[in-house]
């Protein structure tokens, strides 16, 4: 059988000869998979402008991916650079507004792919921590690239700890500037991106000391290379920290500072200012300096950790209905392996928790919105709450996000091994954002104190934010199903999980209030109880997303074929998700035994209910095959014919090989007498 020419898979394959074994899946969809992808982009307005961006990206050679995964670190960094700043040319000449909805898809397929990621931190920080002024002086420049920024937060001893951050800034009032020093090793920055080979200016955040007094976090903006020639600026040593496990394309750096002085007016001041005589002048809270990281959280756990675990599910789900394997029935041909129940236990919770997390991520933007909106204002009462959302849900996304990118990977046999099926790539990006932005231990813990506060204001019978008004009005109880059936009651399973994260959050606060009372030092008392802290905030976040997911489909009662699929996916995430904790319901009491063996059974009756429109529910993505860069999970199905096709481009296939005629050719020539 003649091999099909693929060597264009890199484009879309919509209108290509499908493989069979993909197309009959596409036939037999219960919805309309165009009216979900719409639904998933906000409106089809939306879906139409995105399509169009896609199609000028794609018919661009500039903005091609063509060989990626042969090229090296050096390769990869100029190419993003490169491809970033055509990009910038690419907006002006399209008349895309900055602003506009264009870039946030440009965004959404090059990202893997473009420089400058931690150059929009900088701006973004900027835009929420500086005055109107700081704003009309560095936005300008850095928009149109004429300085590269980044972030320069973490140290090489201090990440998520905040106020343990040892980069120092003084005051000098004199001159009127602040002098910045590293004042050890461990206060070294380290990871920010674009610092390594890129930036030119850096947002740095230091301990502000004025006249021998610490006053806490600060944002500088300070310039750290030359505009001229790049070199480093006098009292900088800057550099990049060498290999990782991913993001080649990004040049993460370290950042050393000697008496370096930036004029007064570098302190990003719309929160706080120091007088010309040093007085110290604040507006708001301490906890304002949380402000950018928390629109970064927001923004990466749409566009970073959601879309990645899409295309994940996009890939391995698309090649289970055209990989075929041993068999079910003695004698009939090789199934499909997503025919397999276990197959479908592996992907389909996968492909449910990716259309929780996207109702999830509209949940989370609602609040952000309102409470972004406030700050600006001066209005600082929503940030608490706002802080503990989304630090929670940014560990519930990656971790459950990253988890089942590995999932799918392994689910795809030795080809998911492959670079070359895109899956690899994804894991490891979504490995990194369980770290970045965050710390999730840390992160639970932080969103575990919110609860704990409020779970006392509870107690006290005064109102509570929104997000946690359950820790009021929760009262214990039994699970009232009777039969298998009533657990795709939503009603049901999301009172479930309500007790779940009550119980657990009550018993956190118990335990920690009794060491307390006993004599143990606050700080240890916490600490002791850090792991019960940790796991109720994880379960405060799963109670968040599902009852945002089954609020959600209250959106669609007009729309019958699309909320019974939307129905179908919030039943099996919900109940993979007491399928895969039944400890934590059944010590709640809220379940009894029986009841388990009903939600076990209820939840593996569902996969095979959602296996017969699995395809259909992951071309709603609407990802093009340049977006997945994917051998094995392009739109056409022919897996085999790729990987076959883009393994020969491999350059190791088109070189001279040395190492036979250094090392092997004797050894080898030694046989030739012999056989």
């Amino acid at each position: 059988m003649a091999l099909r020419n693929v060597s264009k898979g890199f484009r879309s394959s919509t209108g290509q000869d499908v493989n069979p074994d993909l197309g009959i899946e596409r036939k037999t969809a219960s919805f309309s998979v165009e009216r979900l992808t719409n639904i998933l982009d906000g409106g089809a307005e939306n879906t139409q402008i995105r399509r169009k961006v896609d199609a000028v990206l794609q018919s661009d050679p500039e903005f091609s991916r063509e060989n990626k995964y042969f090229l090296s670190q050096n390769e990869r960094y100029e190419g993003a650079v490169r491809r970033s700043l055509y990009l910038s040319k690419k907006t002006e000449e399209m008349g895309w507004a900055a602003d506009g909805p264009e870039l946030k898809y440009c965004y959404r397929a090059l990202g893997d792919d473009l420089a400058f990621s931690v150059h929009n931190v900088f701006m973004k920080s900027i835009l929420g921590l500086g005055t109107d002024e700081q704003i009309a002086k560095w936005i300008p420049l850095a928009e149109k690239h004429y300085i590269a920024g980044t972030y320069a937060q973490t140290e090489l001893g201090h990440g998520t700890y905040l106020r343990g951050l040892e980069t120092m800034a003084t005051f000098d009032v004199t001159t009127q500037e602040f002098i910045l020093n590293t004042p050890k090793i461990s206060a070294m920055k380290w990871w920010p991106g674009d610092l390594g080979r890129t930036a030119t200016h850096a947002v740095v955040f230091a301990q502000l000391y004025l006249k021998g007094k610490c006053y806490g976090i600060h944002p500088f903006i300070v310039q750290i290379r030359s505009l001229q020639d790049h070199s480093p600026a006098p009292g900088v040593t800057v550099g990049d920290i060498g290999p990782k496990m991913d993001f080649a394309q990004s040049d993460n750096g370290y950042l050393m500072l000697k008496n370096v002085r930036v004029p007064k007016e570098n302190m990003l001041a719309r929160f706080s200012q120091v007088l010309s005589e040093g007085q110290y002048v604040k507006r708001g809270t301490d906890k304002i300096n949380y402000l950018t990281m928390i629109v970064v959280r927001v923004a990466i756990i749409r566009t970073e950790v959601l879309n990645t675990l899409m295309k994940a599910c996009t890939i391995a789900i698309r090649y289970s209905v055209v990989r075929r394997q041993s068999e079910l029935k003695p004698g009939d041909p090789e199934p499909k392996i997503l025919d397999y129940q276990t197959q479908q236990q592996k992907l389909l919770p996968q492909l449910a928790t990716a259309y929780a997390f996207h109702f999830g991520c509209d949940y989370l933007q609602e609040i952000f919105d309102q409470g972004y909106a406030e700050t600006k204002q001066g209005k600082f009462d929503l940030l608490p709450e706002l802080h503990a959302l989304a630090s929670g849900i940014k560990v519930f996304t990656t971790e459950y996000s990253s988890a089942g990118a590995e999932i799918c990977r392994r689910a795809c046999g030795g080809h998911g091994y492959s670079l070359l099926s895109g899956l690899p790539s994804l894991y490891t990006k979504l490995v990194a954002s369980c770290t970045y932005e965050g710390e999730n231990t840390v992160l639970l813990l932080q969103t575990a104190r919110f609860l704990i506060k409020c779970f006392g204001t509870a107690k006290a019978r005064q109102p509570l934010p929104s997000s946690v008004a359950y820790l009021s009005s929760t009262s214990p109880g039994k699970c009232r199903a009777q039969e298998k059936r009533d657990f795709l009651n939503p009603d049901v399973y999301t009172e479930a999980y309500k007790q779940r994260a009550f119980r657990m959050v009550e018993n956190a606060a118990i335990k920690l209030q009794t060491l307390i009372q006993s004599g143990t030092a606050q700080h240890e008392a916490w600490n002791l109880c850090s792991v019960q802290l940790a796991r109720a905030a994880a379960a405060h976040s799963h109670y968040i997303i599902v009852q945002n997911f089954v609020k959600a489909l209250e959106k669609f009662e007009k729309e019958f074929h699309i909320q019974r699929i939307l129905k179908h996916l919030c039943d099996l995430f919900a109940l993979h998700g007491i399928f895969s904790n039944m400890g934590d319901f059944l010590q709640a009491s809220h379940l009894s035994g029986k009841q388990s063996d009903m939600v076990t059974e209820s939840y593996l009756d569902l996969l095979a209910v959602i296996r017969q429109d699995a395809v259909p529910l992951v071309d709603a993505f609407d990802f093009s095959d340049a977006d997945l860069n994917s051998a094995i999970g392009c739109y056409d199905g022919h897996a085999y014919e790729r990987l076959f096709e883009w393994a020969k481009k491999s350059p190791t296939n088109n070189q001279d090989n040395q190492t036979f005629e250094k090392y092997l050719k004797p050894l080898f020539q030694n046989a030739l007498s012999k056989l």
